[in-house]
């Protein structure tokens, strides 16, 4: 059973028709990543998956349930975490506040517990008592991505956490998602930094203009880097 499939995805923002005809799937324990310029419709996809577009019509299964037309927190409760680009981040309350505002989901997976977030992004225990509002960037993006792991989630949707952070964020948050992967965590990420997620996903689909135009294996990257390259505008 995969964790994801999606079949024939069309979705609308009002008349604006976004996607079109959206095929892929996220296999259990999988790093599969959407790669394409701005505006290739990355973003809606998993916007989509989680009901957060206007119409959408095609088949979204999650682990096996048909979750088209579900309202996004019941998605949720089916295992889906969703890390969205703008973080969430409440700034009056503090970094144990946030992490712990979420409820755990019913969904069949085991949450992390806090001694497990603690271990997996060590600088968030460290400003455990920091509001939101001091944290980095790179630390609001640590604490949006802890803040699913804790609710049950199996499928996490990821996007863009890489953007515009520093190096050393980016690879901290790299070996985080490899560890995931390792425990058993499905992963659908976005990302618009083609060299981190070369080394992360076992798997990548190309969009373009709210469709998938290409699939490709990692042991496909060698050969098709400067095609790539050149489609991305990398």
């Amino acid at each position: 059973m995969s964790a994801l499939q999606i079949r024939q995805l069309h979705a609308w923002y009002g008349e604006s028709h976004v996607l079109h005809g959206v095929d892929l799937h996220v296999a259990r324990g999988e790093t599969v990543c959407l790669l394409g310029r701005n505006g290739a419709g990355r973003s809606s996809t998993l916007r989509a998956i989680m009901g957060l577009t206007g119409r959408r019509t095609g088949e979204i299964r999650v682990f096996g349930r048909d979750l088209a037309g579900v309202a996004p927190h019941r998605v949720a409760a089916h295992g889906v975490g969703y890390c969205p680009e703008e973080r969430g981040i409440f700034a009056s309350l503090s970094t144990r506040e946030n992490l712990l505002l979420p409820p755990r989901q019913r969904t069949g997976f085991d949450g992390m517990t806090l001694d497990e977030v603690d271990a997996l992004f060590p600088n968030l225990r460290e400003r455990a008592h920091s509001p939101g509002s001091r944290l980095s960037g790179g630390e609001q993006q640590m604490l949006a991505l802890a803040r699913i792991l804790r609710t049950g989630a199996g499928l996490l949707l990821l996007d863009e956490i890489s953007e515009g952070l520093a190096p050393v964020i980016v690879r901290a948050l790299g070996r985080a998602i490899a560890r995931l992967r390792d425990r058993g965590y499905s992963v659908l990420l976005v990302e618009q930094n083609f060299h981190f997620s070369a080394r992360l996903a076992d798997r990548f689909y190309v969009m373009e203009s709210g469709r998938v135009i290409d699939e490709l294996a990692r042991a496909d990257l060698a050969a098709r880097r400067e095609q790539l390259e050149r489609l991305l505008g990398v």
